[in-house]
C-alpha cells in the first residue's frame, strides 16, 4: 500500500492554532478558560507556541492582552522577528471574527498534540520491540507506561462547584441505600474488620503484615475463600513463595474442613476422601473466579503486566500478592540499588497500580524479628525493608499472637486466638479485630471462643 504525503506530515492545523491565538487576542479573559486544557507544547508551528507563552507571561504580570502589548512582550524577550514580525502578529485577529468558538479551536488543537504524541510513541515501542537485547516484559511496561501518561498528560478536569459535588454525592448516597450489598468495598469475611474497613476498597493498597508462621498466606486464602465461593468475586492471586499446587491443596482442606497434613501425606478414609472430592468440585465449578500466578521471584515489571491483563480479561477485582518481599526489579537495577531503594519503588509502584486499575491490592509483608520481643506484637515501623511501605499503604493489617495461654498449652491444641491489628487507616477507624486460627486447616474464622 502506497504511503501518502498525510501519512508522513504530523498531524497539525495551522488555521486551528491561528484563530485560538487570535480569539485569546480579542478576549483577554478566556486565556484563564483554556489554561487547564491547553498546554505550549500543543502548538505544532514553534512560533505559535512563542505567542501563546508570549500570551501567557502578559496574563501573569496583570498587564492588559492586546496586539500592542504583545508585540512589545516578544520584542523585549527578543522573539518577535522569529515569529514573522508585527505583521504575522496582527494577522491572527483577521482569521476569526469572535471568540465565541475559543474551545473548539482549542479542542482540535489538543487532539492533533495527542495524535502526534502517539505517533511518537508508537515509533518509540517498535523500535524497543526490534531491540532483542532488552526483556519482552520490559518493553511491555514502558509500552504501557508511555501510552498512559499520554491520556493523563491530555486528561484535564474542571474546576467543580458545589451544586455538582452535592449532586453527585447525594447520588452515590442514595444508590448506596438501595444496594443489597452489606458493605460499599469487598468483604472479606471477618464482620469486625468489615464493619471497620466497610470492605476492602477500591484504589487502595492493603498491607498484611506478620512474622513468619503466624498465618500470613492462612489469611490471605481466608479472604480468598469468602470472595470466590461465597460472593462469586473475581480474584488474582500471585504466590511467589507457594506453588499453585499447594496453594490449592490448603483451599481444598479449608473448604472440607480436613487436616491439611493428612491430604498430603493421602492417609484419609473413605468418608473423607469423598468430602475432599465435593470440595474440589466446588472450587471446579469456581472457574474463572481464582487467577493464580505462581511464578516465583516475579519481577514488578511482569506482575504490573499480568495484574492488567487480569483486569482487563477476566475482570478481577482484586489482586492479592504473597508477599511483598520477594518481588524483584529488573536486573540492572536490582544490582545498583540497596534494597531498601527497590522496596520502596515496588510499594509505590503497587499503590499507582491500585489506583490506575482503580481496585484494592493487598500486598502480604514479613515484620522485623525484633517485633516477637514485645508483649503487644508488631507495630506500624517493624515492617520490613522499607518504612515506604507503611507510608504508601492505605490500609495495615498486623497478625499478633494474642493467645493468653503459654506454648505447651498452644501446641497442643486445635485452635488458637490471632488478633488482626488494623494499625493503620487513612479513612477509617483502628483497632484489633480478635479471630480463631484452625491450625489443623491453616484457617482463620470470625472469633467465637478458644474451644470450638
Amino acid at each position: 500500500m502506497a504511503v501518502s504525503l498525510k501519512d508522513k506530515v504530523p498531524p497539525h492545523n495551522p488555521d486551528a492554532e491561528q484563530a485560538a491565538l487570535g480569539a485569546l487576542l480579542l478576549d483577554w479573559d478566556k486565556v484563564d478558560e483554556v489554561a487547564a486544557s491547553l498546554s505550549p507544547e500543543y502548538f505544532y508551528f514553534q512560533r505559535n507556541r512563542i505567542i501563546y507563552e508570549a500570551i501567557f507571561s502578559l496574563k501573569q504580570k496583570g498587564q492588559p492582552g492586546d496586539l500592542f502589548s504583545l508585540t512589545e512582550e516578544l520584542r523585549t524577550s527578543g522573539s518577535l522577528e522569529a515569529v514573522g514580525g508585527y505583521a504575522y502578529v496582527s494577522s491572527l485577529t483577521d482569521t476569526v471574527p469572535t471568540s465565541a468558538n475559543i474551545d473548539y479551536y482549542a479542542q482540535i488543537v489538543q487532539d492533533d498534540a495527542l495524535r502526534r504524541n502517539l505517533i511518537l510513541a508508537s515509533a518509540q515501542i517498535t523500535a524497543d520491540a526490534h531491540d532483542e537485547t532488552r526483556e519482552v516484559s520490559a518493553i511491555l511496561e514502558e509500552a504501557g507506561n508511555r501510552i498512559f501518561s499520554i491520556f493523563n498528560s491530555h486528561s484535564t478536569r474542571d474546576i467543580r462547584g458545589v451544586k455538582e459535588m452535592v449532586e453527585e454525592t447525594t447520588a452515590a448516597i442514595e444508590k448506596r441505600i438501595d444496594s443489597k450489598d452489606e458493605f460499599s468495598g469487598i468483604p472479606t469475611g471477618f464482620k469486625i474488620l468489615d464493619t471497620m474497613t466497610d470492605g476492602f476498597q477500591n484504589a487502595e493498597m492493603i498491607v498484611v503484615g506478620a512474622r513468619p508462621s503466624m498465618g500470613k498466606t492462612a489469611l490471605a486464602l481466608s479472604m480468598i475463600q469468602h470472595m470466590v465461593m461465597e460472593k462469586k468475586i473475581s480474584v488474582g492471586f500471585f504466590s511467589l513463595e507457594m506453588s499453585g499446587r499447594s496453594i490449592m491443596q490448603r483451599l481444598f482442606s479449608m473448604e472440607a474442613r480436613i487436616d491439611s497434613k493428612r491430604i498430603r501425606n493421602g492417609m484419609l478414609s473413605k468418608s473423607e476422601i469423598q468430602t475432599l472430592l465435593d470440595a474440589a468440585g466446588r472450587w471446579f465449578d469456581a472457574d474463572g473466579y481464582l487467577h493464580i500466578v505462581d511464578t516465583p521471584n516475579n519481577k514488578l515489571l511482569n506482575i504490573r503486566a499480568l495484574a492488567r491483563r487480569m483486569v482487563s480479561v477476566h475482570n478481577v477485582k482484586i489482586i492479592f500478592i504473597d508477599y511483598i518481599g520477594l518481588i524483584t526489579l529488573e536486573e540492572a537495577a536490582a544490582r545498583v540499588r540497596p534494597r531498601f531503594e527497590q522496596v520502596a519503588e515496588i510499594s509505590r509502584s503497587l499503590k499507582s497500580l491500585a489506583r490506575e486499575l482503580n481496585i484494592p491490592i493487598v500486598a502480604l509483608s514479613q515484620v522485623n524479628r525484633e517485633s516477637e520481643k514485645t508483649k503487644s506484637g508488631p507495630g506500624l515501623a517493624d515492617i520490613r525493608d522499607s518504612g515506604a511501605i507503611e507510608q504508601d499503604a492505605d490500609v495495615v493489617i498486623l497478625i499478633n499472637d494474642s493467645d493468653p495461654r503459654d506454648k505447651e498449652e498452644k501446641d497442643k491444641a486445635l485452635t488458637v486466638e490471632r488478633t488482626l491489628q488494623v494499625a493503620k487507616q487513612r479513612n477509617g477507624e483502628t483497632g484489633p479485630v480478635k479471630t480463631t486460627f484452625l491450625k489443623s486447616i491453616t484457617r482463620f474464622e470470625n472469633w467465637t471462643g478458644r474451644e470450638q
